[in-house]
């Protein structure tokens, strides 16, 4: 089992960049394919960006390919989303999520919100 803590969420003018972290408890941390989620309001969550246990593998949302960029530290216990050109659509509260694969999550953090400003 792994809890999952997000951080860096915050207002960011439109354009500007932002990096969220997800500190993962455990000692398994590796053993999980990390992912990031968003949910903007009356809208239902989506996937955004997944990499896998080592790293050698990421996939993203094609709305952010391009723009955000996922990545982890294992001897960390820490995964990362670098978001560039942030757009007002973007505004959402991001969750990361752990799982066994790239497709399949069972672990969630509580969510951080980005609002990103025109």
């Amino acid at each position: 089992q792994v809890q999952l803590v997000e951080s860096g969420g915050g207002l960011v003018q439109a354009g500007g960049s932002l990096r969220l972290s997800c500190a993962a408890s455990g000692r398994t941390f590796s053993s999980y394919a990390m992912g990031w989620f968003r949910q903007a309001p009356g809208k239902e969550r989506e996937f955004v960006a997944g990499i896998s246990r080592s790293g050698a593998r990421t996939l993203y949302a094609d709305s952010v390919t391009g723009r955000f960029t996922i990545s982890r530290d294992n001897a960390k216990n820490t995964v990362y989303l670098q978001m560039k050109n942030l757009a007002p659509e973007d505004t959402a509260v991001y969750y990361c999520a752990g799982g066994g694969s790239l497709q399949v999550y069972g672990y969630w953090g509580q969510g951080t919100q980005v609002t990103v400003s025109s």
